[in-house]
């Protein structure tokens, strides 16, 4: 174990590429540069308030047990060994191109190397003003950092690919921050997160590169993250074998996603990590009542472009466009492109059946219960129950039911409306449907309800606990922290059914419950 302060961080990024060392912190445009240098901007008076153990132990890393260590947390205090940058890229934005983006909140410290050889990049999120920073001003605010930092955890534990995050800290400093941009800013406390990952690459780390026309870069930048990231994968259609598998990262991501009923609310291109990781947690819910239709974003509102629905043909939309980033370097295979391109559909269904199938129970999924799938999905859309409580009823449904009312009686908990007599008989057509197919496993029921306990999640991070968690903490009141803290541990047990429950009905259209914007 060590400690962060003392540690002899790595810096192969910054040593591999050309970057801007200047650490002149005015935003401005780099081009032929991959990164600049960014120390961070210290904070007046920086306080832990939360800490990942687990996350801690794996990396070898001791409590921060002194103001040094906690220092670094909060960008007080930058170690010799440490090079702190802000990444260069760019990105499509709600479908459109926007050109250079970059860190304009998140400084990378370093690389942390752990005992088996494994290296993880340490990032600062909220630590000040980068060269990518624009018209920001580089910090976060209490509200976005708590989001940030429990739903990263929450997603690891629920088995889902995520950067993850280490620390919380608040700086002691006041963020001037209009939650909605609607002309009402208010002063919030300011918060920084240590997010840590493998690499924090993305998509428009590549499109900025082709964007510019500095093909040796992008070459550079390709062979490099396959080496590191993809070292498997040799040969001389090595950038295809890369894309391909960036490509299915991406599908099971997407397929990860829709089985916990995760909107990721802004999958712009820059907030797509090559490493098939979730990244970038902003105006993110889970679903509450089943509805594809929804998006937690104020900003997508007029498209709902990033829609629950619409997440998995935004990611394939998304890797067309590093497809076109990639496109220079395979010039004269372009139909071999196209086509790992289109792969994605076959990799996304195919995963997508298998893990419905899981989450109804079966023993395998044929033709026949793709049916019964979108059946399922039909009925819910129409229906609206709370996809997380209607799942787990679903693992305790009797193998044999009698009448409608019977069945909307064990669906009661789920709803958020009463049915309508069209609705109730929808709904037994589906049950008596799928109790057929259940009945024809050849697996045990109790086989069965296993498979689906591992597969459904009875626990979620609803926005409105965290919204209670955020406006508690900002009052010194720590509790509902804390216990959110330990339940997104245990997603799939029932230690913490106080909070199996739908979303109340105040929360339906309160700001930071219902609806969210980039600012979140």
């Amino acid at each position: 174990m060590q400690r962060l302060s003392s540690k002899e961080f790595k810096n192969e990024f910054v040593s591999a590429f050309d970057g801007d060392d200047s650490g002149i912190l005015t935003p401005r445009q780099t081009p032929g540069q991959l990164y600049c240098k960014a120390k961070p901007t210290p904070v007046a008076q920086p306080a832990l308030l939360a800490w990942s153990e687990d996350l801690a132990k794996d990396l070898g890393i001791l409590y921060p047990a002194d103001q040094q260590d906690i220092d670094v947390l909060g960008g007080n205090y930058v170690s010799e060994s440490m090079y702190p940058y802000a990444a260069c890229y760019a990105g499509h934005q709600f479908g459109n191109w926007a050109g250079q983006l970059g860190d304009g909140r998140a400084i990378t410290l370093g690389e942390w190397e752990v005992t088996d050889g494994k290296v993880y990049e340490f990032q600062l999120k909220g630590a000040g003003l980068t060269p990518y920073s624009r018209r920001a001003d580089g910090r976060a605010v209490l509200r976005s950092s708590v989001r940030e930092y429990l739903m990263s955890e929450a997603m690891h534990y629920l088995g889902i690919p995520t950067t993850r995050a280490l620390s919380l800290v608040s700086t002691g400093e006041p963020v001037l921050r209009d939650m909605f941009y609607n002309g009402n800013a208010a002063y919030e406390p300011g918060a920084v997160v240590l997010r840590v990952a493998p690499s924090f690459l993305r998509f428009g780390n590549f499109e900025i590169l082709n964007s510019r026309k500095e093909t040796n870069n992008l070459r550079k930048l390709t062979e490099w993250t396959i080496t590191r990231y993809y070292p498997h994968i040799k040969g001389e259609n090595k950038v295809l074998l890369w894309f391909k598998e960036v490509v299915d990262r991406t599908a099971k991501l997407m397929v990860e996603w829709m089985r916990v009923g995760f909107v990721h609310g802004v999958m712009n291109t820059d907030n797509m990590s090559i490493l098939g990781l979730t990244i970038d947690y902003g105006p993110y819910s889970f679903v509450d009542d089943y509805n594809p239709d929804f998006t937690p974003n104020t900003t997508d509102l007029p498209g709902k472009r990033y829609a629950f629905g619409k997440q998995p043909s935004i990611a394939f939309w998304n890797l067309g466009c590093l497809a076109g980033a990639i496109l220079p370097l395979v010039n004269e295979q372009k139909d071999e492109l196209v086509a790992v391109l289109e792969s994605f559909k076959t990799t996304y269904w195919q995963n997508y059946y298998a893990m419905m199938g899981k989450k109804l129970g079966l023993d395998q999924v044929t033709e026949q219960d793709i049916e019964l799938i979108k059946h399922v999905e039909k009925t819910l859309a129409a229906i609206k129950p709370d996809m997380t409580i209607f799942y787990q009823l679903l693992i305790e449904l009797p193998l044999q039911v009698e009448d409608t009312q019977e069945v909307v009686k064990h669906f009661e908990q789920s709803f958020y409306q009463e049915l309508t007599e069209e609705e109730s008989n929808s709904l037994f057509i589906l049950i008596k449907a799928y109790l057929q197919r259940l009945n024809r496993n050849t697996i045990k029921r109790k086989d069965s309800q296993d498979l689906m306990r591992a597969t459904n999640p009875r626990f979620i991070l609803r926005n409105y606990l965290l919204h209670q968690a955020i406006e508690q903490l900002e009052k010194g009141d720590e509790k509902l922290f804390n216990e959110l803290q330990s339940a997104i541990r245990s997603p799939y047990s029932n230690k913490f059914d106080m909070f199996f429950a739908k979303r109340p009905e105040w929360a339906s259209e309160k700001a930071g419950c219902s609806m969210l914007s980039c600012s979140s």
